[in-house]
């Protein structure tokens, strides 16, 4: 087998398709975010970004910046090496107090990533209780999915934010037989929002355990910033609560939240903790600044709801479809692969806008979008530049818009 040939035909396939990915080289200055520089064929060249998970610009806060300094200062640059063989720093002890006190919870655990946080949560647990079954929501994240399939557990894909096929899955396993449902609760593409209490109200009526990832919530949503299951008051109904560092956070890491046995259940004998070197002490006390502060801050989560309602009136006033959802998460639909791609290279190279296309596998073939993220410090007349270049974009592009009785 010619084995550089056939990489290449696979990679000129998804060329053809529309699908191939590329990456921005951007550089982020400290203080001017959402501005970045691209590094372009011609040198670097100014770029709003449109499209980062910082959703807060927390990445550069003031406080998280001196917390990272004073700790990089302190103790130096790694942690050197795994918890179980380096010992635990001082700085991530302080943070899980801070996480399991966010979430009201006994415990919470340090990963390095959300998505090796849910691998490892979900893989561990259900590997590991006798007899178990996973029932898990069809668009949950790819690292849901992961450490569900490494398990080797049985399971069960319930259709997306649908109850009652949700129940009968339950209706068709013993009553008395381990269980646990998994769902998100702000789901990325589209933006929608897991209907959270009723999906306890279930796991009661059926003995099961919950399991709600929250990367996409944490920081935005609550009064402390504890996402959507604090908002909605049902934080104390769930088993586990997953989340990241690398979002509203604005670092990097994720975890879990949850009682102090199964927190070191999971501690105890997940691999990906196990075996993987620490987060860096400087990255846990960077981390720990920013939960303190949107804890006691909602300045930050006012602003930016303000700024996605904006983002989306100037939107409609124009005709541009898209999704209407109740989160932060604004998917503008293109619903063609090269156009999409197209459409995206224009921003950056005419407009200086950047946002990355979302298009298969990340998102079903037809439903090709510009996932757009406002944040509180992208300025009204950010807002102006961007919607005037989708704008003419979408005519230069014979693109349909909303008609006017839909806006």
């Amino acid at each position: 087998m010619n084995y550089q040939e056939y990489f290449r035909d696979q990679l000129r396939q998804l060329q053809d398709e529309g699908n191939y990915r590329v990456f921005a080289e951007l550089e982020r200055h400290c203080g001017a975010f959402p501005t970045a520089h691209n590094h372009a064929e011609n040198g670097p060249e100014k770029v709003t970004v449109w499209c980062s998970n910082d959703y807060l610009g927390m990445g550069q806060h003031p406080k998280v910046l001196a917390a990272m300094h004073r700790a990089i200062d302190g103790c130096g640059a790694g942690a050197g090496g795994t918890r179980n063989i380096s010992g635990t720093t001082h700085e991530h002890v302080l943070l899980e107090h801070e996480l399991a006190d966010l979430h009201g919870k006994e415990a919470a655990l340090l990963f390095t990533s959300g998505y090796v946080s849910n691998w490892a949560a979900l893989g561990t647990l259900a590997s590991r209780i006798p007899g178990i079954t996973v029932l898990s929501d069809e668009l949950n994240h790819a690292s849901m999915i992961e450490g569900i399939r490494h398990s080797r557990c049985a399971k069960r894909v319930w259709k997306h934010n649908d109850l009652k096929d949700l129940e009968r899955h339950l209706m068709d396993l013993p009553f008395n037989a381990p269980k646990l449902i998994a769902s998100e609760s702000v789901y990325s593409m589209d933006g929608d929002i897991a209907p959270i209490k009723e999906i306890c109200d279930l796991a009661d009526r059926y003995g099961a355990m919950t399991y709600l990832d929250e990367v996409h919530a944490v920081g935005l949503y609550g009064p402390r910033g504890g996402g959507i299951a604090e908002r909605e008051g049902l934080m104390d109904r769930l088993t586990v609560i997953e989340g990241t560092l690398g979002k509203a956070f604005g670092v990097v890491g994720g975890y879990i939240a949850a009682s102090k046995e199964l927190v070191d259940f999971v501690r105890s004998f997940a691999s990906g903790f196990i075996f993987t070197t620490a987060l860096p002490p400087a990255v846990a006390a960077g981390a720990a600044a920013s939960v303190r502060h949107l804890k006691q801050s909602n300045a930050e989560r006012c602003l930016h709801q303000q700024r996605v309602s904006e983002v989306r009136g100037r939107l409609d006033a124009l005709g541009i479809p898209h999704t209407s959802n109740p989160s932060h998460i604004i998917p503008v639909m293109v619903g063609d692969p090269v156009k999409c791609r197209f459409i995206s290279d224009v921003l950056m190279r005419d407009y200086g806008i950047y946002i990355q296309p979302i298009n298969y596998p990340t998102v079903p073939k037809g439903t090709e979008r510009l996932r757009i993220t406002p944040s509180p410090v992208h300025s009204s007349e950010d807002v102006t530049r961007l919607v005037e270049a989708l704008g003419a974009l979408w005519t230069q592009c014979q693109l349909a818009r909303k008609p006017m009785a839909a806006q």
